[in-house]
């Protein structure tokens, strides 16, 4: 697939910034965002140009250090997904994407797409955090089974070898 990016690149916290446009051309649909990024990015470097700064750490839907704001909306228009885990699939061909960083007077843009998370920072430092139950899989031994049940999943059991019944 072909896309036009159009992304914010800003040089330092003190420039105006602009946005630049880009063609990117031979996307797989495989591909997450950033590695759309990376791919562009190794092809400014070959051109002797500045990389396009942004952040990630984990990719791997974790951590929120690759927040951005995609087409006017943070993390993109995938519902529940992080820009990490956001493929290249959900665009169409010769789509025409708006990368901006995410603004925020408390995060003020560092360079291109990268803003100042330090006032996050110091809401984890001093103990801030969410706290929302998820659950968890129940240990295996608290699910109580009733006898005929567990007679019958023993029964309907391939023989292992072990030897525990006698044929």
């Amino acid at each position: 697939m072909n896309l036009t990016l159009k992304v914010w690149r800003q040089k330092g916290p003190q420039d105006e910034g602009r946005m630049v446009t880009y063609r990117v051309e031979d996307v797989s649909p495989d591909m997450s965002f950033l590695e759309m990024l990376d791919v562009l990015n190794e092809r400014l470097i070959l051109e002797g140009d500045d990389p396009i700064a942004f952040d990630h750490d984990c990719r791997e839907g974790i951590c929120g250090m690759c927040g951005m704001v995609i087409n006017g909306v943070a993390h993109g228009e995938q519902v529940a997904t992080t820009t990490c885990q956001l493929h290249m699939r959900h665009f169409a061909d010769n789509a025409v994407i708006t990368i901006e960083p995410w603004r925020a007077a408390p995060f003020p843009v560092v360079k291109d797409l990268v803003v100042d998370r330090s006032a996050f920072d110091r809401i984890i430092q001093a103990g801030g955090f969410v706290s929302v139950p998820a659950g968890s899989a129940p240990d295996a031994h608290s699910v109580p089974v009733k006898k005929d049940d567990a007679d019958a999943a023993f029964d309907a059991a391939t023989c292992i070898g072990c030897g525990a019944c006698v044929a």
